[in-house]
């Protein structure tokens, strides 16, 4: 299977996404302190174990659906699933954000970091941008 790169803007807006993804999956991968550190986060000394979340459950979804979609990226179920992911990661910012006393600048950043990925990914899928 051959690997190109996207020539339209529609296919580079959920590429870039995607690599963005793969990025961050990476620094959860081999550096989740400090993405722990980054996203203001830090486990208990008494629960190292907490770490391996941050690189199963974290590195592993971001480098899973990332890597799919930079292989894939001008397949709209694809652009679509890493759309939603990063839709619904920014709909549970947004839920703790009003629940949870979350209204810090910060939060609002990473709000609209999760929704402008998922609108990377989803505006070539509903045509807004060919």
């Amino acid at each position: 299977m051959p690997f190109s790169l996207p020539i339209h803007q529609a296919d580079w807006l959920p590429f870039l996404a995607a690599a963005f993804t793969v990025l961050i999956g990476l620094a959860a991968l081999f550096a989740p302190r400090l993405l722990l550190a980054v996203l203001r986060l830090d486990t208990a000394p008494a629960h190292p174990e907490a770490v391996a979340e941050v690189r199963g459950t974290l590195a592993g979804f971001w480098l899973g659906t990332g890597l799919v979609t930079l292989l894939f990226y001008d397949q709209p179920f694809v652009q679509m699933a890493l759309g939603a992911a990063w839709a619904f990661t920014g709909f549970g910012r947004l839920a703790s954000i009003l629940s949870d006393a979350g209204a810090t600048v910060p939060n609002w950043l990473l709000l609209a970091l999760n929704l402008l990925l998922a609108a990377m990914c989803l505006a070539p899928v509903f045509g807004y941008v060919s």
